[in-house]
């Protein structure tokens, strides 16, 4: 190991108050109200920070103790979490969706002592999730979002106390957070990480510019995927405080679109339903032969990328990434050519979000790239298991040893995934090891590979390969706009077709008997999707499963629910 890792290392506080002293009029934090944003200065955010460490002291909180959040993304969110790390406290972040029976599961899991509330589509239920005689602190209410009705006011918090004295610095073995793992199966664990853990990470990136997050010029952050989550916890809220940017904020999914076009990022993460999304609202736009013959046009062509990317909000980005579940690889394709290259990370919340990334000159088809500077991986050669190691390890599952036994084997991290590592050192991923299943031949199938096969099509935004005691794989899909627009006689004699050619490629006990339309779209807030967007295919099993066997006996090959 490079010794140079472990030499200087600084905690993102530490930058923090470095930019608040040398750049204190810089806009920090940008929150949308329409055609307006709230621009919160360094020099503004440490002193609202601050004045809520003299307040959370006032209630008798003690360094050490825990302290919830549960918030969409918004200004205030970071502000809390500064104020927490700057009074020495855990921060215990949680999914704005959670339902009342989950928040109460992990306020009771996190040893949770007062919670900050913000930014909430309901309250009524989550409030009854929350124990009647714990301290709650509400952000400023944001329009149009749901009214808080319990609690303390930030303002009349931040008013009514001065702000705490000094630059407190926490220690390296401190608790940073505890982040629970969305969960697409079972319940969710809490996953420990300390300062080390992101002093290490950021140390790794002063040494080795793999993101060029501290060499970026004016570097420009646009948060929207849940800040509890480890991937935007680390690119975004970590990537912001290390870089001295500026980082925006989406106002409500409905101006996701325009805020993001408003911001113009130089750094953007992006989960595959995402890029998805863009993919299929360009081509409702513009039909992929009139973009094909385009793009031919030398001068017509960099007209078109231009305006595509600035449409996107894409124009000034130099790192572009993908990450939490595998993007398809026509998906990637399709954006290389309009030269915005997604690159591909992958990691997981154990390990902080970072083992591996696509080089940004080097992409390889159907790879996740290649181990960062410091990490290591290898295949469990009996069950095909990625298994990875490397300095920014998870401490463990909070008080829950057993659990952390079995992912964490002599300094192994066992990551539930199953994959490859090709000759040149990079890693493919074929699927979770527990997504297989059997059907009812006692043939296994591995639902990713298949669903692969589905990708292309354009009235297919969302796809689950499902068949669990079935004599063949079916099919579940959701439809895409472009899908939703055309006849029932047209997706359906498309979706055959697909079908047909899709089971020309594939080993008899694969074959896919039966593609069904479903009615309702799948989200999170039905649990069919994580917070994150991945598929729970417990869930879809779950509530589609007694009626698996009707659809694979129906003569149709392509089923409306």
């Amino acid at each position: 190991m490079d010794n140079r890792l472990y030499e200087d290392l600084k905690t993102q506080l530490e930058y923090f108050y470095r930019w608040e002293k040398e750049r204190p009029d810089q806009a920090f934090l940008r929150q949308p109200f329409g055609e307006n944003w709230r621009i919160t200065t360094y020099a503004e955010a440490g002193q609202k920070a601050r004045k809520m460490v003299t307040a959370l002291q006032a209630m008798g909180l003690k360094k050490g103790d825990h302290i919830g959040i549960i918030s969409k993304n918004c200004d205030y969110w970071i502000l809390a979490d500064l104020a927490i790390m700057m009074g020495g406290y855990v921060s215990t972040p949680f999914y704005a969706n959670l339902s009342k029976e989950q928040l109460s599961e992990v306020l009771d899991k996190s040893d949770t002592k007062a919670l900050f509330v913000g930014k909430l589509d309901a309250w009524d239920n989550i409030d009854k999730g929350i124990p009647a005689d714990m301290p709650i602190i509400k952000f400023p209410h944001y329009e149009g979002n749901a009214k808080v009705t319990r609690g303390q006011d930030w303002m009349d918090l931040e008013n009514a106390n001065p702000p705490m004295e000094g630059d407190p610095l926490p220690n390296l073995d401190d608790m940073w957070t505890i982040l629970f793992t969305s969960g697409t199966t079972g319940s969710p664990k809490g996953v420990v990480h300390d300062y080390e853990n992101v002093a290490l990470i950021i140390r790794s990136e002063v040494l080795g510019n793999t993101l060029k997050a501290m060499i970026t010029p004016n570097p420009t952050y646009f948060s929207f995927l849940p800040l509890n989550h480890i991937a935007e916890r680390a690119a975004v809220e970590l990537g912001v405080l290390m870089s001295g940017g500026t980082v925006s904020f989406a106002e409500s999914l409905d101006t996701f679109a325009k805020n993001l076009q408003d911001t113009q990022p130089t750094l953007f993460f992006a989960v595959p339903r995402i890029w998805t999304k863009f993919y299929l609202g360009v081509l409702n736009k513009m039909p992929q032969k009139k973009l094909d013959r385009l793009l031919k046009i030398p001068i017509i062509s960099s007209v078109v990328k231009k305006k595509i990317k600035r449409t996107l909000g894409l124009s000034r980005a130099t790192l572009i990434m993908t990450g939490a579940s595998i993007t398809p690889e026509n998906i990637k394709q399709w954006f290389h050519k309009l030269d915005i290259n997604l690159r591909e990370v992958y990691g997981m919340t154990e390990n902080f979000g970072g083992f591996t990334l696509m080089p940004e000159f080097a992409h390889k088809p159907n790879t996740v790239g290649v181990p960062f500077p410091y990490a290591e991986g290898k295949i469990d050669p009996d069950t095909g298991e990625i298994l990875m190691k490397m300095p920014w390890m998870m401490k463990g599952y909070y008080k829950e040893p057993e659990l952390t036994a079995k992912v964490l084997v002599d300094d192994w991290l066992h990551t539930g995934d199953k994959g490859m590592i090709d000759e040149d050192g990079y890693f493919k991923i074929i699927g979770r090891v527990k997504d297989a299943f059997k059907t009812s031949k006692g043939k296994f199938i591995v639902p990713t590979i298949l669903e692969d096969k589905f990708s292309e099509n354009e009235f297919i935004e969302q796809i689950c390969v499902a068949g669990l005691g079935i004599p063949q794989p079916i099919a579940l899909v959701n439809l895409s706009e472009i899908g939703l627009a055309e006849s029932r006689e047209k997706v359906t004699a498309n979706l055959k077709s697909l079908l047909k050619e899709v089971n020309t490629s594939l080993h008899g006990h694969e074959v896919i008997s039966t593609i069904i339309i479903t009615k309702d779209t799948w989200s999170p807030d039905n649990n069919l999707l994580t917070p994150t967007l991945k598929i729970r295919r417990g869930s879809i099993d779950e509530s589609y499963l007694n009626q698996y066997n009707s659809w694979h006996e129906d003569g149709e090959n392509v089923i409306w629910e």
